[in-house]
């Protein structure tokens, strides 16, 4: 019975998802085929990663605005290091005027640890009888008479049946108890089958993690923290999946190499599709840029003042040097001369005397008669 306030919660969804799986390749290949209970757990990887795309983009965008953020993030460290409160109130404000949330870049690695919780609980709950696992004591026919979650009894015993010469998805290369739930097991088949499958996802795990490295700023990979959390993750997560292979059942072994799978080529196609977006971006800004500034071989030129319509603050128009014209090159210019140009002398009629202004202390000359 479903109980919400058990580890339930997880185990039902897993458990259907995989049901679901299941169901459509055992109608192709067969209830008691090993692959199709294999295929029904890389798919089960798959349709949880597809779920969690978004969230896998977002963290992707949170570590690389983190990575561009890391000037800043020094600045205050180096500016308010000795005040811890005023720091963080500095980090929380920067955060909120870049929009930034740590948070949801561990999210989808947070996710998958239930999930992975889940469908091992799953898993191993096909066979009650190993110690530890389920309600002790059970004997193969007991442990076939029962259901798991989603899954019917019979749904149980095509689990406990399936194998790849002598090698059952459900079997460890190290177990001892509850062997005989299964209807064959072969050690050194489960070794033959789970070696290979383990040595793949600790190579895959490798380069998925050596892709993220690359992809960090020179800012970023020269903080100390991170030089450490990169070597932890090119050599020591890889080598622990290779260590720890021995002591998974098969199908979880098969679950972390889907997972790394998946996660090799997604992270491939977000970190492509996020490149182009910047120069998509960048290309934009050139463009505005360019139809913003003058054409190539223009002067600024001034207004004249004085004209119709046209003020002492006006805008600067451009004229072109090759051709000489400006804007409105094609109406006439207007014929009052500008205020600052001197008006010409006119000169007198003949027989009139010129109407001079004496000199200052000069006297007036009297005319001839």
């Amino acid at each position: 019975m479903f109980n919400f306030f058990s580890l339930d919660i997880i185990y039902y969804p897993v458990s259907a998802i995989m049901w679901v799986w299941y169901k459509l390749f055992a109608f192709v290949l067969g209830p008691s085929n090993f692959f199709a209970w294999a295929l029904s757990v890389m798919f089960l990887v798959f349709t949880l990663r597809a779920i969690l795309y978004k969230p896998f983009v977002k963290q992707i965008r949170t570590t690389r605005q983190m990575q561009e953020l890391q000037p800043q993030i020094k600045a205050l460290q180096k500016k308010y290091g000795k005040d811890r409160q005023r720091m963080a109130l500095e980090m929380q404000k920067l955060q909120r005027e870049h929009g930034f949330n740590p948070i949801l870049g561990c999210l989808p690695m947070l996710a998958q640890i239930p999930v992975f919780l889940g469908l091992y609980h799953v898993l191993m709950s096909f066979n009650r009888t190993q110690t530890g696992i389920g309600r002790l004591g059970l004997s193969v026919e007991e442990n076939r008479s029962l259901g798991n979650y989603v899954f019917s009894a019979q749904d149980v015993g095509h689990f406990l049946d399936a194998n790849l010469f002598g090698a059952p998805l459900g079997a460890t290369m190290i177990q001892q108890h509850g062997l005989e739930a299964f209807t064959e097991f072969n050690r050194a088949a489960v070794i033959a089958v789970g070696v290979p499958i383990m040595i793949m996802a600790g190579i895959a795990t490798y380069f998925n993690s050596r892709a993220s490295v690359a992809r960090q700023s020179p800012e970023a990979a020269a903080n100390p923290q991170t030089a450490m959390m990169n070597k932890l993750a090119l050599y020591v997560f890889p080598l622990g999946v290779v260590v720890g292979g021995p002591f998974l059942p098969l199908a979880i072994i098969l679950y972390w190499f889907s997972n790394n799978i998946w996660t090799f080529g997604q992270q491939h196609y977000v970190f492509g599709k996020i490149e182009k977006e910047e120069e998509a971006k960048k290309q934009e800004a050139l463009e505005r840029r360019a139809a913003n500034a003058p054409a190539p071989g223009a002067k600024p030129k001034r207004n004249r003042r004085g004209e119709a319509g046209v003020g002492p603050d006006s805008s600067a128009e451009f004229s072109d040097e090759t051709t000489g014209s400006a804007d409105g090159a094609d109406e006439e210019a207007p014929s009052t001369p500008a205020p600052s140009s001197k008006p010409k002398a006119s000169k007198p009629n003949a027989g009139s005397t010129p109407n001079r202004t004496p000199r200052p202390g000069a006297r007036p000359k009297k005319r001839k008669r």
